[in-house]
Formats: C-alpha cells, sequence, structure tokens
C-alpha cells in the first residue's frame, strides 16, 4: 500500500507493506501530474515500513528514472534496509539530480525540501 502527499514542488510517499505494480503506477501518476504542471519535482520515498517488492516493481522503477532523467531535482529515500539503500545509489546512475538515503524521516524531509 502506498500513500502519497502532493506539495508544491514535491511528491511525498510512504509504502507500507508490499510495494504492489498498482502502487509504483499511483506514483507514477502522482509524479508524471507533477511535472506536466510544475516541471521539475523532488521526491520524498518513505520506505521504513515497506515488507516487500517484487522484480516487476524493481524493473517498472528502473523504467521509470530512466524515462524522467532529467525531471528530478532531489530524490530523498528513508530506509535502514541496505537492498534498498543500494538500489537507490543504482537509480543515480540513471537521473540527473541529487539521491541521499536516510535512516530518519526528518532529516530526510529536510534535505529534500532546501533550497
Amino acid at each position: 500500500m502506498i500513500t502519497i502527499e502532493n506539495r508544491e514542488h514535491l511528491v511525498n510517499a510512504a509504502v507500507f507493506g508490499e510495494f504492489t505494480l498498482a502502487d509504483v503506477h499511483d506514483f507514477e501518476m502522482a509524479v508524471n501530474h507533477h511535472i506536466r504542471f510544475e516541471g521539475r519535482v523532488n521526491i520524498l520515498l518513505d520506505l521504513r515500513d515497506m515488507a516487500d517488492f517484487s522484480v516487476d516493481v524493481a524493473w517498472e522503477d528502473f523504467k521509470f528514472a530512466h524515462h524522467h532523467q532529467y525531471d528530478f531535482w532531489k530524490i530523498a529515500v528513508v530506509t535502514d534496509n541496505r537492498w534498498v539503500a543500494w538500489t537507490a545509489w543504482l537509480s543515480s546512475a540513471f537521473v540527473d539530480a541529487g539521491i541521499q538515503v536516510f535512516e530518519g524521516y526528518e532529516q530526510a524531509e529536510a534535505w529534500v525540501i532546501a533550497a
């Protein structure tokens, strides 16, 4: 399950339980909406409560990042999972954005909204 909050120049999403392909599509729609009406956008992705994701979710994420490689300013990922942190680092090779991984939500939010 995913929750998505839209703010000015920011898509703030949190995943609870399994991260499904339907969740990915909801996230992509929110991001695409921001890009269409505001241009480049920041992403705050809270994955601390994510239990699992499948290969098709990872593949969809890769395709989305590649398609939008110049559409993000900053991407903050909140997680304490090394595998998730590693995939965030790997994604940095495909997007022209600052990507940081944080263990605490407050630090991630402060970084992603700072000018």
